[in-house]
């Protein structure tokens, strides 16, 4: 059955995600299987560290726990549902449950741009500004630069979420995705989808021009303020501080600006469907593993915390 309108009732839409794959289908189960398996227990297990040791309750472990939390809210938008379609021959989703998913997507994604953009701003404080750290990063300011960027990401997904509630869809109705993402959405749209195309544009633009502008301009200022430090051991520390976060924007944003750097919908897939397995499955399972294997507070609080636990058994 197609789509015959928005609102109609019973419409709905066929992810056809990876059907070209055939057989290959049940190994790529098991490869994003295990692929979100291993985001749940990174994420949770930083979350649950950073919870649990006093010495990481600081504006950069804050913010780096918000950041695993909304990796866990990406990867569980878009993942489960690829897990059951990659098994099941009735890839059928319903048109609410599409724009539900769309806009979730669109929430998060635009959230992680603003975190990425704020935590960038607390290195550079960190860096060249140490003597006023404290009193710049108190967890007030913290809190609202987190909740500023939720801000953004939901004003962003309601946004465009509007402008897809104003499609009507005829036959076919097949997403060429393995998720309900908006250009081989708009592609199915019988109305033009001009509108909605040039505001995912537009505000792809918006949102990613100051939040890369933002990283840009800290790092720039942090890569000055290192080259002007004396001594190899301070330069050490402040790159190492740095290392972890600059790998993270570096995959988020490539991955980004490759899947939305095309206006058209109506373009091939198959380039755009490997770089969102990238961003909604392997940047958000990379993370955690990013931050803990560079990060030597990290892995001397989790050797802590063992030690602790050792202890109590005997």
């Amino acid at each position: 059955m197609a789509a015959q309108g928005n609102g109609t009732p019973g419409a709905h839409f066929v992810l056809l995600g990876f059907s070209e794959q055939g057989n290959v289908q049940v190994v790529l189960f098991m490869v994003f299987l295990v692929m979100y398996v291993i985001t749940l227990l990174g994420n949770l297990g930083l979350l649950v560290l950073i919870w649990l040791l006093a010495q990481l309750h600081t504006p950069m472990y804050f913010f780096l726990s918000s950041l695993s939390f909304l990796d866990l809210c990406y990867s569980s938008c878009i993942t489960p549902r690829l897990l059951r379609d990659l098994l099941d021959e009735d890839k059928v989703i319903s048109h609410a449950a599409c724009l539900m998913q769309f806009y979730f997507y669109v929430v998060f994604g635009t959230t992680e741009c603003y975190l990425l953009a704020a935590m960038a701003y607390d290195r550079y404080v960190a860096i060249c500004r140490p003597l006023l750290y404290s009193l710049s990063m108190f967890p007030g300011i913290c809190l609202l630069l987190v909740a500023a960027s939720w801000l953004a990401g939901l004003t962003n997904a309601a946004l465009h979420t509007g402008l897809a509630l104003g499609l009507s869809f005829c036959s076919p109705n097949a997403i060429n995705h393995f998720y309900c993402e908006a250009p081989p959405l708009f592609a199915l749209s019988c109305t033009d989808p001009e509108p909605n195309e040039l505001g995912m544009f537009l505000m792809a633009g918006v949102n990613l021009a100051p939040t890369m502008l933002a990283i840009l301009l800290s790092y720039a200022f942090i890569l000055a303020a290192v080259l002007g430090r004396r001594g190899a051991a301070g330069r050490r520390k402040a790159v190492s501080t740095c290392a972890s976060h600059l790998a993270v924007v570096l995959l988020s944003y490539g991955s980004l600006l490759s899947m939305y750097s095309r206006r058209s919908s109506r373009s091939s897939r198959q380039p755009d469907k490997v770089a969102s397995v990238f961003y909604t499955m392997v940047t958000p399972m990379l993370n955690p593993f990013i931050y803990s294997l560079r990060n030597q507070e990290v892995k001397a609080g989790l050797w802590r915390l063992m030690g602790r636990k050792h202890s109590a058994e005997k």
